[in-house]
């Protein structure tokens, strides 16, 4: 017989972006393969070469004032404002893509909070520097404090390690005198040559102090700096001491006397500073944005003269990373740029270098994503719109398996930045993408639009043309969907710009703007101007929000806060249509993709050819129009706050839906889980959620509409992307690290979602594996069905029950002990009938508390689980009458075959309960602890106690009542004896005195 099967829409989220980096303190290890990282209040450890997060671990509540990871990557040391220091025991395998962390010791070192900390070469020591100028040394393994040093008269802001062969005295001060910059002073005690383990300190009034930890005094105090020092680091090849502070100098000294050897004036306020290549060159960064190089030996800087960028531009520190030589620069915009410095190995004494070569740019947090779309001709990358004057491009084409590998030779890798569009002057609000993806436009406050051409073959990104003209901030943007008939824009649309230009403004007017006469000229070096609108028309009564092309007719629709919807002609700009029917402003609007079936109305009628129209508003509605009636054909009610965004998902494809890894090995064709040319619809809202609608539902319920709902964000949702909704043309790039014997294969993701917690979700259509793991799951379970039912009929109780409490049949299950039990007591009625064996059998059964042998074998062999389930099972059974002398026998045959010991084991397992459901125990929230399975066995043990003890005093009163059944047949059988006593030869007298025969009555 078959089954039916319920085909449920699943989307699941098959990659994440999330935000690595919100500012605050960085560290790294020796080789700067894995930094350290703050996210709010977490600390996450990011692999550089990929940018994906191995290990995250969740804050105290309060902000994080310092981080130190070790060189070795064995710990790391996590400091916040709570004063409290955690110390991690971190754990890293070979090959594996995570790492795990477990705290292993959490400290309060000061009284103040950690400003800086540091651990040695060895991973063996810890420095904390306190705001009260306090430095202490601690075991980091033991978590006891061998040294403190007292010395700064403030916050201490750099430490160091190092070890240096000292030849010089062994206590130094040097100051600098302020009237005679190169004087200096010194106060010599006794010198001696020494080599040890040394710590450098600096603090926020300038000052160096270097403490010796073998004799734990200050073996040399440096004071010349005049501003807060913010890096210190020390380099044995050259024996050279560096050090850099915001007094927009770097200085070097010598390690053997503790003298300045020399000072470079850097000229920008400095944030960190440190040596490469052996101690060659030294590296800084600060205020102006630009990794900055010198010649250590003869004080040149070898990098070119660059201008000073903007604030955000500012770099906050600098990690050498030795497998790609290279340096990541950490901005404080939250970017990271890998940058190559590969050439210093080679570089003559006398040559410069020129502009460092970035390899990779990677956005620690992408703010607020406001709006994107997927452009390039294949569709790889993403554009985005984050709250910042900057339209960046982000590579999503999915080119690794694991993630440690590495894309091919000039792919990017998944998430990393590819280019950042800079020409705006204000935050950008909204961007479309061209047909051929090639040309993209933006609107920002600034009351300018602009379109970028975008060639990834060739690496360039560039702004095309600006148009201005509008008084106010844009806040919609179109471009054509639909490609020309015929001509060179057709065969080579990445020289062709669009036909047509369409913005709206907040001074509630509609522009269209004829781009398809601008000519492309590749020597040019600034965007076009100066184009005037082909037409403007007063659209509205408020701000325009949306604005979106018809694919199939020379239509557009534009959305506003005035709460109606209008659609226009593309030729003269005329109204067309007015659709009224939402109750606060229109948020989005999107015309249905080319082939979309028409709706079946409830009336018998349709939609309509020309196609329908999809609306989002601030009412919390979702409704789809008609273009051929203009009228409203559904209203989808579900969201608890206002709808951002709306887009059509096209239908599933089969070579879409197939996927290597769920592939039958019968290769049959697969279920779809609905018709191949029905799209669906998704909204996103303010309440963090997406919400997947069919408008093809025969029914009329929202709740039949409304297929899922995704949620993995926090924040309200501005941005919804179809990746698969655009033509996607092979460009070079794509077709160079592609298989050309087979077509190009359709995006992996369904839908993308961008949310105010800038986090991105890739979606995956789960629908057809969820379809076919569902058939699977029926078809195993009927075939189980089938074996039990034949275990049973042929008593095989041993399979029957094991096979019962897998598959979760407490009703067959109770049948099958029924069974046993009576067919126990039949045989046991039968034997002692038959007086010849009565012994043997009686003695047979009596030793099987079940009835049977085999089955108290079954009980006594079950695993933790089995026992679990069966216990709940006579739990349930025990509660009726009817079955409790079933579950008081198997309750018997379990307490005799399994000592104490298992059950108390059983009790504190608090995964036991979760795994015997089949399910996973949720974990608690607030840091509240759950009761597990002990607090589950103790509720089953008294489950069993009470009804026990009720069925015990239940057959205590049938035994008292037995007593007076018995007396009450005794005493009749008494009086039956006297009466028949008086008769004649023991028979019955009548009342007349005659003897009783056959028929007569005789009352007693």
């Amino acid at each position: 017989m078959a089954t039916k099967i319920n085909h449920k829409t699943t989307f699941e989220a098959a990659k994440t972006i999330e935000p690595i980096f919100t500012g605050g303190d960085v560290s790294h290890n020796a080789s700067g393969s894995f930094i350290a990282t703050c996210v709010d209040e977490d600390v996450l450890i990011v692999s550089v070469q990929t940018g994906k997060v191995l290990c995250r671990i969740e804050g105290d509540g309060e902000a994080v004032t310092s981080l130190c990871l070790a060189p070795d990557l064995y710990h790391l040391v996590i400091a916040s404002r709570s004063l409290s220091l955690r110390i991690f025991s971190l754990k890293h395998l070979e090959g594996s893509n995570t790492i795990t962390a477990e705290l292993t010791r959490t400290l309060k070192p000061h009284t103040t909070p950690v400003v800086s900390s540091a651990i040695d070469a060895t991973g063996s020591l810890l420095a904390t520097g306190g705001a009260e100028g306090t430095v202490k040394v601690w075991d980091l393994r033991g978590g006891y404090v061998s040294h403190t040093f007292h010395g700064h008269g403030g916050v201490v802001s750099a430490l160091h390690f190092f070890q240096s062969q000292s030849t010089g005295p062994s206590n130094i001060k040097t100051s600098r005198k302020r009237k005679s910059r190169g004087d200096d002073q010194m106060e010599v005690d006794d010198p001696s040559p020494s080599r040890s383990i040394y710590l450098a300190s600096g603090g926020e009034d300038g000052k160096i102090r270097i403490w010796d930890l073998a004799t734990r005094k200050s073996s040399a105090t440096l004071d010349s700096h005049v501003s807060v020092v913010r890096s210190l680091e020390y380099s044995e090849e050259q024996q050279l001491l560096l050090s850099a502070s915001r007094d927009r100098t770097i200085i070097l000294w010598d390690g053997r006397t503790w003298k300045q050897q020399r000072v470079i004036p850097a000229l920008e306020v400095l944030e960190t500073a440190g040596f490469l290549v052996g101690g060659g060159f030294c590296y800084a960064g600060g205020e102006h944005g630009a990794v900055r190089i010198w010649n250590v030996s003869m004080g040149r800087e070898v990098t070119p003269k660059q201008k000073p960028g903007l604030e955000n531009d500012a770099i906050t520190a600098i990690i050498p990373v030795v497998e790609d030589d290279a340096v990541l620069s950490i901005h404080r915009d939250q970017t990271m740029k890998l940058q190559s410095v590969s050439a210093l190995r080679s570089l003559p004494p006398s040559e410069s270098l020129g502009s460092l070569p970035v390899l990779r740019t990677i956005s620690g947090n992408y703010d607020e994503v406001i709006d994107m779309a997927c452009v390039g001709p294949d569709r790889t990358l993403l554009a985005l719109a984050t709250n910042t004057e900057s339209l960046r491009l982000i590579s999503i084409q999915d080119t690794e398996k694991t993630t440690n590998s590495k894309p091919p030779e000039g792919v990017e890798t998944f998430g990393n930045d590819v280019a950042l569009l800079e020409g705006h002057e204000d935050i950008i609000i909204c961007l479309d993408v061209d047909w051929s993806g090639y040309w993209v436009a933006t609107g920002a406050k600034d009351n300018t639009a602009r379109l970028w051409r975008l060639d990834p073959a060739s690496s360039s990104y560039e702004c095309f043309a600006v148009f201005a003209g509008h008084a106010e901030s844009l806040g919609a943007i179109a471009l054509p969907r639909s490609p020309p008939t015929d001509g060179p824009a057709l065969r080579n649309p990445a020289l062709h710009p669009p036909a047509f230009l369409l913005t709206g403004s907040q001074d509630k007017t509609i522009k269209r703007w004829d781009t398809g006469k601008l000519k492309y000229d590749q020597s040019a070096t600034e965007p076009q101007t100066g184009t005037k609108a082909l037409f403007t028309r007063v659209a509205h009564e408020k701000d325009i929000n949306a604005m979106d092309v018809s694919p199939i007719s020379p239509l557009f629709a534009s959305a506003s806060q005035d709460r109606t919807i209008k659609v226009w002609s593309l030729e003269d700009g005329s109204v067309t249509a007015v659709l009224r029917g939402h109750k606060r402003g229109v948020w989005s609007v999107r015309f249905s993709p080319a082939g979309t079936p028409p709706l079946s109305l409830p009336d018998g009628g349709s939609s309509g050819a020309r196609g329908l129209l999809v609306s989002g508003s601030g009412d919390r509605t979702v409704k789809v129009w008609s273009l051929s009636t203009y009228t409203c054909l559904q209203t989808f009610e579900g969201h608890s706050n206002s709808v951002l965004k709306v887009v059509w998902i096209p239908p599933t494809t089969d070579s879409e839906t197939q996927d290597d890894d769920d592939a039958g090995e019968d290769n049959a064709r697969p279920f779809q889980a609905r018709s191949n040319n029905q799209p669906l619809i998704a909204s996103a809202s303010s309440d963090t959620l997406v919400k997947i609608w069919s408008p093809y539902s025969a029914a009329a319920a929202d709740s039949d509409h409304l297929l899922t709902t995704l949620d993995n964000h926090t924040d309200r949702v501005w941005a919804l992307v179809a990746p698969n909704s655009y033509p996607r043309i092979p460009s070079s790039s794509s077709k160079k690290h592609s298989n050309k014997s087979q077509p190009q294969q359709p995006y992996p993701y369904s839908l993308i979602s961008g949310a105010g917690d800038a986090t991105l979700t890739f979606w995956r259509d789960t629908t057809l594996q969820t379809t076919l793991l569902a058939s699977q799951r029926a078809t195993e379970r009927i075939e189980q069905d089938q074996l039990l039912q034949n275990h049973i009929f042929g008593k095989n109780y041993r399979e029957a029950i094991t096979l019962s409490l897998a598959l979760g049949h407490p009703g067959r299950l109770l049948r099958v002990f029924e069974d046993v039990v009576t067919s126990s007591e039949s045989q046991k009625e039968r034997t002692e009938d038959d007086h010849h064996d009565g012994d043997d059998d009686n003695n047979r059964s009596n030793s099987s508390i079940m009835g049977s042998k085999a089955v108290d074998d079954v009980l006594a062999s079950l695993d933790r689980t089995q026992l679990w389930q069966l216990l709940e099972h006579v739990r349930d059974w025990n509660t009726n009458a009817r079955t409790a002398p079933v579950a008081q026998r198997i309750l018997n045959c379990l307490l005799r075959s399994y000592p104490k010991d298992v059950f108390v084991e059983m009790a504190r397992d608090k995964k036991l309960v979760g795994a015997a459901s089949g399910r996973m125990e949720p974990t608690a929230a607030g840091g509240k602890t759950r009761s597990g399975a002990g607090g589950g066995m103790k509720e089953l043990l008294r489950a069993l106690e009470v009804y026990t003890e009720r069925h015990y005093k239940r057959m205590e009163e049938l035994v008292d009542e037995s007593y007076l059944i018995e007396y009450t047949l005794r005493e009749m059988d008494e009086v039956a004896g006297v009466s028949a006593a008086g008769g004649l030869n023991g028979s019955l007298l009548l009342a007349n005195g005659h003897e009783a025969q056959d028929g007569d009555i005789v009352m007693v």
